[in-house]
């Protein structure tokens, strides 16, 4: 399953700048906002967390918040994620993959989830 999410920059740099830290920890937990060091970065988490929720066929709501998906990065700053066990139980996760970039302006992220097939225990 593959999940796409765009976002303008400008939009999250603005709610940033109205609610400071509070509006990061909306959408994010402290460690992850400790990793955000830019407009661009807090963007770029936005758009990946959307995306991977859309790769789960859900988007953001009852099924799977903000606060299931948790982003990190590796020592040389490609980014990643997982999920909490509830989400990977019910969705039957086996490997995730997230790239996102940033241009003109927009933050982009695209997450790939591959699941177990339902007749799989």
């Amino acid at each position: 399953m593959i999940g796409v999410d765009i976002v303008v920059v400008e939009r999250i740099e603005r709610s940033m700048q109205k609610h400071g830290a509070k509006f990061l920890l909306r959408y994010l937990s402290e460690e992850e906002a400790a990793l955000v060091q830019s407009p661009q970065t807090a963007a770029g988490f936005w758009a990946a967390k959307e995306a991977v929720s859309k790769a789960l066929g859900t988007g953001i709501g009852e099924e799977v918040g903000f606060k299931d998906i948790t982003l990190s990065k590796d020592a040389r700053g490609a980014p990643s994620f997982t999920l909490s066990e509830a989400v990977v139980r019910k969705f039957r996760v086996r490997a995730t993959s997230l790239s996102i970039a940033h241009d003109g302006g927009f933050a982009i992220a695209v997450a790939a989830i591959e699941s177990a097939p339902a007749d799989e225990v």
